[in-house]
């Protein structure tokens, strides 16, 4: 498998670049490797805490009951079907 390279330039002001030479030090890593990490560690509990809904025991009770429930289409989504039908034209 081959993975791709790709670059992303960072400028720091001196304070940072201190703050971030030394954390990499402590680690045993370069200032890159940290940095690297940093952000996809970073990165990655966003994405997760920004993609996963959370809900309270009454709230859940109400979802769920709506999907176990039958199917009941609205009356925008049938007069949508309606229209999907007479448009097209299986073979």
């Amino acid at each position: 498998m081959t993975s791709t390279v790709a670059r992303f330039d960072l400028k720091l002001d001196s304070s940072e670049k201190k703050v971030v030479a030394r954390a990499a030090a402590l680690m045993g890593t370069t200032m890159a490797g940290f940095v690297r990490a940093a952000a996809k560690e970073k990165a990655q509990a966003l994405l997760e805490r920004e993609t996963r809904i959370v809900l309270g025991e009454r709230d859940f009770a109400c979802f769920a009951a709506a999907v176990s429930g039958p199917f009941e289409p609205n009356a925008h989504l049938s007069q949508a079907l309606k229209e999907a039908r007479r448009k097209v034209r299986r073979a």
